[in-house]
């Protein structure tokens, strides 16, 4: 990669094993990726607003270091609206490709958190497989507690027929219904309605399910996983969603909500989720 690549505004790059991915310094965020058999897996809005102070409506939104209003700071943290410095980029075993960006606490963030920090987007793509793994380093001298998320918005052909596996038996905080915790009781967990649930202490892998493809979902160093689709009526609301866009999209985000990270002087706490489409 040359300077004037690592200066862009976006970086797209393929592996040598032709799968690409697209990913915006704004945000660290991963817009797109498209494994070897050359199907876009993530949902981008056409409508979204690409502004300094905006997030990116679709891809992957770095959460960090608060998710949604669960703290005092702005709703899901400032990362994901923040400028992140390209790290390194290059080939690794198999033919695949990674690509790291760097975040570090500044005085713009320190106005909003006033903590020492250093956290770190690592994404490798390579053949069906893209892993995305946020790390945080406490490079204070006290410990400091976040939560944070992937929020992955996954591109799906049609919301009614999709299928998720492997919650089954889990707490959830139902945030479309009042918050109430709930137990899930179905094996297969289909998307009816506005959908907004927290489920705590999620397995290391789930299945999203369609009519013509499938895609394994793990994670490791997150413990729950987030289940957001916002439904025709908010979906109609949101500004930057393309008009029925919530038909095509459904976001599976790994996150550390339920039991915050605390992070004592010097330690480090990386959490990963792996999309498999074989």
């Amino acid at each position: 990669m040359n300077q004037a690549d690592a200066n862009a505004a976006i970086l797209n790059l393929a592996a040598a094993d032709g799968a690409r991915i697209s990913v915006h310094r704004h945000g660290a965020h991963i817009t797109s990726w498209t494994p070897v058999d050359g199907l876009e897996r993530l949902y981008l809005s056409g409508l979204t607003d690409y502004r300094p102070t905006a997030a990116i409506r679709g891809g992957i939104p770095v959460i960090f270091p608060q998710f949604a209003a669960e703290g005092p700071l702005p709703k899901h943290g400032f990362a994901r609206t923040a400028s992140w410095s390209f790290v390194d980029a290059g080939p690794v075993d198999g033919g695949g490709l990674s690509v790291r960006f760097r975040l570090e606490d500044s005085d713009q963030t320190r106005a909003i958190w006033p903590q020492a920090f250093v956290a770190e987007l690592l994404a490798t793509i390579g053949g069906a497989q893209l892993s995305v793994s946020l790390s945080v380093r406490n490079r204070g001298t006290e410990a400091f507690t976040f939560t944070a998320a992937l929020h992955t918005y996954l591109a799906v052909e049609d919301l009614g027929a999709v299928r998720v596996l492997g919650l089954q038996g889990l707490r959830y905080r139902d945030s479309a219904n009042g918050s109430v915790v709930r137990l899930e009781a179905s094996h297969e967990v289909a998307i009816e309605g506005e959908v907004d649930r927290i489920y705590f202490d999620a397995p290391s892998e789930l299945l999203l399910r369609e009519p013509r493809a499938s895609l394994r979902i793990g994670q490791q160093g997150f413990c729950d996983t987030v289940v957001w689709n916002p439904g025709a009526a908010k979906g109609a609301a949101l500004s930057d969603l393309d008009p029925q866009g919530y038909l095509r999209m459904l976001c599976i985000e790994a996150a550390v909500v339920g039991c915050p990270v605390t992070l004592a002087p010097g330690a480090t706490w990386t959490g990963t989720q792996t999309l498999d489409a074989a």
